[in-house]
């Protein structure tokens, strides 16, 4: 069988070349510490090229940014998908950083560049606009949580999110206080979401013993001991809350 031969940053140069002279560019390799210039009349384009989109390339790409504002960053079309979330994630870096983007397709004998997107002034305000809903979900978040219970960068460790609070809140109430309706735990602040909680279950920490009347389970009572420090928040907070067991 014959073997494949390896691909080298070099291999990049041709298909990149043959597609700028065609667009009308004079190209150039190698031209003080840039991997490619190409001019057009006073029009200076900077490509930098690399097997892998990296922090190295990123880095020599912003430093040519110094020269012109048209810069490149040059790499083989990668082996997984471009509707991937890791390569728009790259893509919205490499936007952030107001450089353009070639991938080279290497099929066969063929090489083929293809430019993804070009450099252009990054638009903050717009990009903002467009995660509106995001913000809006974050803020929400941060609003239904007590206190700050999360490691930030812990990504094996159980996370504590607002609606588990709601979820330990509720659980609380019922094992205080017994059999409770949702609009019983409503008023007494167990929130909006209380009834869609408890109808989920999602950690089965409830059970319906009769129409709108809930209790904590057994695994609720056992894990709910997991979460001290909230369980001692929520408690304080109906000792300070005057609270009457009973339905209005």
């Amino acid at each position: 069988m014959k073997e494949k031969k390896k691909l080298l940053e070099v291999d990049l140069y041709k298909p990149i070349q043959t597609y700028f002279i065609k667009e009308g560019y004079e190209v150039y390799g190698e031209v003080n510490d840039c991997d490619i210039a190409a001019i057009k009349e006073d029009e200076l384009i900077v490509i930098e090229l690399k097997l892998t989109l990296n922090v190295d390339l990123l880095i020599q790409a912003t430093k040519r940014q110094r020269l012109t504002e048209f810069v490149y960053v040059a790499v083989p079309k990668p082996k997984y998908s471009l509707r991937s979330k890791r390569w728009t994630d790259l893509c919205h870096l490499i936007k952030r950083l107001e450089l353009g983007l070639i991938i080279v397709s290497f099929t066969g004998n063929r090489k083929k560049a293809a430019i993804i997107f070009h450099p252009t002034p990054f638009n903050q305000s717009k990009n903002t606009r467009q995660n509106k809903q995001k913000r809006k979900r974050l803020l929400a978040e941060i609003n239904g949580r007590s206190a700050d219970y999360n490691l930030g960068g812990s990504n094996r460790t159980k996370i504590m999110t607002a609606y588990k609070e709601n979820c330990i809140q509720i659980a609380c109430y019922l094992e205080k206080f017994g059999p409770l309706s949702p609009k019983r735990l409503i008023e007494m602040g167990a929130g909006a979401k209380t009834s869609s909680i408890l109808t989920k279950n999602f950690y089965q920490w409830f059970e319906r013993i009769k129409r709108g009347i809930y209790i904590i389970s057994e695994k609720g009572k056992q894990d709910i001991k997991e979460y001290p420090e909230l369980v001692t928040y929520y408690l304080e907070l109906m000792n300070n809350t005057d609270v009457n067991k009973g339905e209005n």
